[in-house]
């Protein structure tokens, strides 16, 4: 992991198409219907319907069929728009909506994809357009217009920019005075999946779960381990009758008159030991997203280990310190570059998020670490310094990210004396770069497979790479689907388990100096590689449901960058289940 990448690089701004929205508005050729002056309501509503596309393109227009619904990606309910633009054709969808003369009206949605606009054309007034120039995750345009006095109705659209990448829209709203539609607005739509699932105060037979209120949902039904386990009207609930010591997976669904939403993003709960001893102990969900938290500042965002969103299942503190003793290490918090963050502040931060079923591990190495394990002493070194910090901060593992050279026979020693020291609850992975994993003859392959009884997951670089061969003998360049699924494919064929494979990747461009994918191909790839989906040139001869996610470099770039790769890919990693 590179510590300085993003720290002196400039970007530059991407232009807007000339003429932008005023083309787009004059070339799309929206059919309008007038609509009935009544007595409005005394309370604003949103006068769009099917606003959210549950009912597919209905009360929608789009041009030259370039419009249709998808589950994925969504950000609300189970349906969104999707539409591709042309070389001829800017993708527009419309939809005429009844309004009141003389009135003001709010115009949002949610868009994600290529270069999206949001706009209003026949307000009688001074038409509005607002865009985008596309974005990884879900981001809101917003405007407003008012009505001229004799404007019953108004047409609004969103639309993308020729031969652009397609964009997605949902929960569009145009709020304000009923203008009297002639038909009654469409029943509760079934609501969108809760976010924010958290695990609370845990006891040796219960686990207390709490989560964001849903729009238009009157109930929540909890899941354990995918069995219905409570239900409730609130927004928290607290699950009993549970074993100690164990770890269970919980989600949590909305519900209303219309039916019951997806399933939110899952969470591990442990329930206490019986006797009230030991510190938080938490489980790796089957599938997981890594990421790696920054203890330093290199013009990424600066965050404490509590700002790190609840998408991520392990959280990687990069780095440790190398000592003057052979591979000893030690760590080393960078109050001072993280705005006065203290000793004590991270260590109980540490312990809340274990509370909150999330693994907090240490990390070694970097691009710039130098520790080095070749020897007996050096790996016992290793191994009793890293004990050390886990006794002291209350670390669940150890991530081993040496990017100059390791020795698979001593650091197998080294990480089999911990493994003996912490107990089976210990968390290890591992961060090599592709060319450590081109072949099991490697000691980054090798030290892997040593320890393939107590490793849990390798999430391999995908980036400053270059081309790399591929598990089919061909050569497959950085920044595809096929790039990611053809090397996992090694490491799958090579001797690793499903689970013990995650494709690491940068959060954004300024993460790393090449090989940055966008959020949606690596759920491409993690599709292909767990289904047989959404696959590039390049198909595995099978597929790897229990294949375990995704990790970024890292929590930091993700926040600089609104947090739209976590967003993005970690509801659909917990959604692989």
């Amino acid at each position: 992991m590179d510590r300085f990448a993003g720290s002196s690089r400039r970007r530059s701004r991407r232009s807007r198409p000339v003429l932008g929205g005023a083309v787009a508005v004059a070339a799309a050729g929206a059919l309008t219907l007038t609509g009935l002056v009544t007595t409005a309501s005394a309370a604003d509503i949103n006068v769009a319907k099917n606003a959210g596309f549950e009912s597919g393109l209905a009360n929608w227009t789009c041009s030259g069929g370039t419009g249709t619904t998808v589950t994925s990606p969504v950000h609300g309910g189970t349906s969104a728009l999707k539409a591709t633009p042309a070389g001829q054709d800017n993708a527009k969808c419309s939809q005429t909506v009844a309004v009141k003369p003389g009135s003001t009206y709010t115009l949002k949605s949610w868009v994600q994809g290529g270069y999206a606009y949001l706009g209003a054309s026949g307000t009688g007034t001074t038409d509005v357009s607002t865009w985008t120039p596309g974005s990884t995750g879900w981001t809101q345009l917003k405007t407003s217009f008012t009505t001229g006095p004799s404007t019953t109705s108004v047409t609004v659209y969103t639309h993308g920019w020729y031969g652009q990448a397609a964009y997605h829209v949902d929960d569009v709203e145009v709020i304000g005075p009923d203008g009297g539609g002639g038909t009654e607005e469409p029943g509760p739509t079934i609501p969108g999946a809760p976010a924010g699932l958290t695990v609370g105060t845990t006891t040796a037979s219960s686990v207390n779960l709490s989560w964001n209120t849903v729009s238009g949902a009157t109930g929540y039904t909890v899941y354990r381990d995918g069995a219905k386990a409570a239900t409730t009207t609130g927004t928290s609930a607290t699950v009993s009758g549970l074993a100690a010591d164990t770890a269970y997976q919980f989600s949590v669904t909305a519900t209303n008159a219309a039916g019951e939403s997806v399933k939110s993003a899952t969470v591990s709960g442990r329930t206490a030991k019986q006797d009230g001893g030991g510190g938080p102990v938490t489980s790796v969900p089957k599938h997981a997203v890594t990421g790696y938290w920054q203890n330093f500042n290199n013009g990424a965002a600066v965050q404490k280990l509590s700002d790190v969103p609840a998408n991520y299942d392990i959280i990687a503190v990069s780095f440790a310190d190398a000592t003057t003793t052979p591979g000893a290490v030690t760590f080393n918090l960078d109050s001072a570059g993280l705005n006065g963050y203290t000793v004590a502040q991270f260590k109980a931060d540490i312990k809340a998020k274990q509370a909150a079923g999330k693994n907090v591990i240490i990390s070694v190495g970097g691009e710039k670490g130098t520790v080095s394990v070749n020897n007996d002493a050096s790996a016992t070194a290793f191994a009793n310094s890293l004990y050390a910090l886990i006794q002291e901060y209350g670390f669940n593992g150890v991530d081993i990210d040496l990017e100059n050279g390791l020795n698979s026979t001593y650091m197998t020693k080294a990480l089999r004396s911990l493994s003996s020291k912490a107990g089976p609850g210990l968390v290890i992975t591992m961060a090599p770069q592709t060319i450590d994993m081109q072949s099991t003859s490697g000691e980054y392959f090798k030290t892997a497979l040593n320890i393939k009884d107590i490793l849990t997951v390798v999430n391999m670089q995908y980036y400053n790479s270059g081309s790399m061969l591929g598990c089919d003998g061909k050569v497959y360049s950085q920044g595809s689907v096929d790039f990611l699924t053809a090397l996992a494919c090694i490491q799958l064929e090579g001797g690793l388990a499903p689970s013990q494979v995650g494709l690491g990747v940068p959060a954004s461009t300024r993460g790393a100096g090449s090989g940055y994918v966008a959020p949606s191909v690596v759920n491409a790839a993690l599709d292909c590689l767990a289904k047989g989906t959404n696959c590039g040139s390049f198909k595995p001869s099978r597929t790897y449901p229990d294949i375990r996610g995704a990790m970024t470099w890292s929590t930091n770039w993700d926040a600089t960058a609104g947090n739209a790769w976590s967003n993005a890919v970690g509801p659909h990693v917990h959604g692989l289940s």
